[in-house]
């Protein structure tokens, strides 16, 4: 049956009246990749990946930065990412929390639960 091999711990579905969306762990991750490393003080995702490289990674190599749970519509997520030295880590992570979790929600329709920032690292800018 077409449902059952496509559907895997990978895929989140959305049952709708005319059909179902799929949307895959590493869609999720990568909006979140690009959400996360455009808050401003953000230096990289752990890893060194930047805003430009994130969206050519697959999820194994994104999963250092960012790992996230789907269930049913719903999103558990932890970024790890390198600060610059000389911002808030309060604000960044907040600012992070938001602007992850709204990214998320508005291309995907998926409620996120949580969006855990660990912060890894503190980089002095090399200008």
């Amino acid at each position: 049956e077409m449902s059952a091999s496509l559907v895997g711990s990978e895929m989140c579905i959305r049952d709708r009246n005319i059909g179902r969306i799929r949307i895959s762990e590493q869609v999720v991750a990568v909006i979140a990749g690009i959400a996360a490393t455009e808050v401003e003080g953000v230096e990289s995702l752990v890893g060194n990946i930047t805003n430009e490289i994130v969206a050519k990674m697959g999820i194994k190599n994104l999963s250092r930065g960012i790992r996230l749970k789907m269930v049913d519509d719903t999103v558990f997520i932890q970024i790890t990412v390198n600060i610059m030295y000389g911002y808030s880590i309060p604000d960044i992570s907040r600012n992070i929390q938001e602007k992850v979790s709204q990214a998320i929600e508005n291309m995907t329709g998926l409620s996120v639960a949580e969006v855990n920032v660990i912060v890894s690292d503190v980089t002095v800018s090399k200008n």
